[in-house]
């Protein structure tokens, strides 16, 4: 275990206390697992990035798993970090380098977002779910893979749960957005709506999305809105994240991401990137 440092990515913020929380969460990681080496770094925003994470990691020897702390496996994952891995192998070549899976959607997830959904539904006392409606939040990306599993997410919340309606939106790139799902559950007569956010951390996005339900109030006095908490720091998060270690460590041939059909795929393809799935 000495010759292992785990590397922990997080996405990185325009918003300081964003980054603050990613590491604040390492530092609880550390706590809890106080025989592992963890490094931090983030793909972008911030003072430490992933070339110089990866060097820091690797100054230590032996062994660098490499973690992404990001929901959904987009851009980020499947191509920018295993690139940047592979630089790494050329600067340290007696190191080895093994590349953990996203977090994605998983029961643990799910298990925070009910948990999450069910404070907010404390939060305006408790109506009846049968006329509240929910709404998963995520941040949207250009690849599918990585929307569909914000949608394979919400289809879990709407089978464990009473509610009639669990729309997904998106706060960019991709569509719909947060005011035209609110707008067709209005108009479908749902007497209250929560709003889950479907993030990690805070940053710019969620101070996006506390003044977006601001204006929504304002637009719809008479339908009541709770929005719920971010996923952040759960227990579930920290031990979903020792087992893609222990999977990543253990499991031969590496475990290829989720990307039938994806636009990631074809691009390897054309520019002569095979593997980039895994490290």
């Amino acid at each position: 275990m000495n010759q292992q440092t785990i590397l922990l990515i997080g996405h990185g913020s325009r918003e300081t206390s964003g980054n603050l929380e990613v590491e604040a969460f390492a530092d609880q990681w550390r706590a809890r697992q106080p025989q592992r080496r963890l490094e931090v770094c983030f793909i972008e925003f911030a003072e430490v990035l992933i070339d110089e994470g990866l060097d820091r990691a690797a100054r230590h020897g032996g062994q660098v798993v490499v973690v992404p702390l990001i929901l959904n496996a987009a851009g980020h994952v499947k191509m920018e970090i295993p690139e940047h891995i592979e630089h790494a192998r050329l600067r340290h070549p007696e190191v080895e380098f093994i590349y953990c899976r996203h977090l994605g959607a998983s029961e643990d997830i799910l298990a925070i977002l009910k948990r999450n959904l069910r404070k907010a539904m404390t939060s305006l006392d408790m109506p009846d779910p049968r006329n509240t409606g929910v709404i998963l939040l995520g941040r949207g990306s250009s690849d599918r893979v990585a929307n569909g599993e914000v949608a394979k997410m919400a289809r879990w919340l709407y089978e464990d749960g009473e509610h009639p309606m669990v729309d997904i939106a998106f706060t960019g790139i991709t569509h719909p957005r947060l005011e035209s799902m609110v707008q067709r559950q209005a108009r479908l007569e749902m007497r209250q709506i929560v709003v889950l956010p479907y993030y990690l951390f805070t940053g710019t996005l969620i101070e996006r999305i506390h003044r977006q339900m601001a204006g929504l109030q304002s637009q719809y006095p008479r339908i009541r809105f709770a929005q719920g908490d971010y996923l952040g720091f759960e227990d579930e998060i920290y031990a979903l994240l020792e087992r893609r270690i222990d999977q990543a460590a253990h499991t031969q041939p590496p475990v290829m991401m989720e990307c039938d059909g994806c636009k990631y795929r074809e691009f390897a393809a054309d520019h002569g990137h095979h593997g980039h799935h895994h490290a």
